[in-house]
This record gives C-alpha cells, structure tokens and sequence, in this order.
C-alpha cells in the first residue's frame, strides 16, 4: 500500500519535470516529508482546455499540476470523509470497485514522489523504510481523480480528490512489504494521461523490474510514524538496528 509519502519540489519544477504548466494559482502546498491521508498534494493531469463558456477544446490537451486532496471521494457520497479510507486503490480491481471504476476510465492522473515510506516488520518492531530515486529524480505514482460537491450545502465549492493505484510489490520491495504504488515510466504518461482513452488495462501491470532495481531502499528514523513531525531529517538514512538472536540450549547439554 502507500499510506505516506514526500513530495518538497514546488510546482515549478514538477511543471518542468513532466512537461506540464503549473496551474496550482498559488495554492500549493508547501515542501511536505510526511505526506499523510487527507492532505493537500501536487498532481499531474491531461484535460481538453475550456474557455469562459465551458466549451471544451477537443483538438487539443494540456497537461498541468494542480493541487488536489489525496483520499478519493466519489461523485455520489454524501459526505466527505469516506476519502480517508479511500487513499488507495487497488489496480487489480479499481476497474470494477464503484468507487473507482469511473474515474479509472474518464480521470487519471499522476501523483508525484520524492518517494514513499513502508514498514517492515524487524522482529518486535517495524523498521521505516523510504523507497526513492537515488537521482533525486521524481517517482511518478499512478493516481485517479473526482470531483464532488456536499449535497447538502446549495452551489457548494468542488473537491478535487486523488486516490494512488497500488500492486503487488516485485523485486527488492517485496522483501519490506506485499503492495507498492504503481509506478509509471516517463515512456508511458501520455497513454496514462490521456483523456480520451478510457482503457489503461495494460498499464495496471507492476512496473518492470529495472525500474525497481533502480531504486533506493534506504532505512529511516521511525519520527516518521508521527505524521506530526516533519522535516528532512525524515528522509535521512539511518543504521539497521542488529536483530536480537533467539536464545536456546547450548547443544551440548543435555
């Protein structure tokens, strides 16, 4: 799963980065190294541009960064706060679930990463990992979007909610945990993107084994497990503590 994450380049340089315009409006968040449910965060879209009308452009897209809130809440919920349990969605079957099955078709988007946080189980203990790109480059997390309106408030504003795709974990990362977010290469965001193509059935795949290879399992401090604490000191490596040996019989006695 990805139940937490970093994400501290400014919109700027996400736009650059994906060959996107920065349409955030000032209402970015700020460098965040705990990224928790509920949050405000940096996406990646494709749409058809609209003018004052609302007529849409069909002839052309534009992709651009905009500021969403991760936990999906979909169209017809009453209320908002189904979104917290909605952080993620499976890719196995976020084409069937309710929930997921019209945005997975109509509204994809990306979710920018410095990278993400797992726990692994170390004996009594879970030993906080962070999963990034040693080349500082951004990991491009599989996301799905809706808009929703409170019913019960009249011309209520929109919230524009994300969810994060995830798969089983390959590789490396599967010695930390079962599921990862679905990763995407850079080769393959236009099909993710794009708006009038509603089958992406061959992109739910895990990514490829190189991609995973080439990433950094790096152990962190567990201040990350307070979702109050914050800073870059989160993303620090730290040593492995040693792993206490079972005690038994020494086999010479009897």
């Amino acid at each position: 799963m990805c139940g937490r994450y970093a994400s501290t380049k400014d919109p700027g340089k996400l736009a650059a980065e994906f060959a996107a315009l920065d349409s955030t409006g000032g209402a970015a968040p700020g460098a965040d190294f705990n990224v928790a449910p509920t949050k405000r965060v940096l996406t990646v879209v494709q749409r058809h541009p609209q003018d004052e009308a609302g007529e849409k452009d069909l002839e052309r897209t534009e992709r651009s960064v905009r500021v969403m809130r991760w936990g999906l809440v979909p169209m017809w919920a009453k209320d908002k706060s189904i979104g917290s349990r909605m952080i993620n969605a499976k890719s196995e079957t976020v084409t069937t679930k309710p929930a997921f099955r019209t945005s997975i078709k109509r509204y994809r988007c990306l979710v920018p990463a410095d990278g993400w946080y797992e726990w692994k189980r170390e004996g009594d203990r879970k030993q906080p990992f962070f999963m990034t790109s040693p080349d500082g480059s951004s990991l491009a997390m599989a996301g799905i979007f809706a808009t929703w309106r409170d019913p019960k408030v009249e011309d209520a504003e929109p919230l524009v909610t994300c969810s994060v795709l995830t798969t089983g974990a390959i590789g490396q990362l599967s010695e930390v945990h079962d599921r990862m977010p679905l990763l995407l290469p850079s080769s393959a965001w236009a099909h993710w993107l794009d708006p009038d193509q509603p089958d992406v059935s061959d992109l739910l795949a895990p990514p490829s084994e190189e991609l995973v290879a080439g990433l950094e399992l790096r152990p962190v401090s567990t201040a990350v497990n307070n979702v109050r604490n914050n800073g870059a000191e989160l993303v620090e490596r730290v040593p492995l503590e040693p792993q206490p040996q079972a005690v038994g019989l020494d086999p010479g006695l009897k």
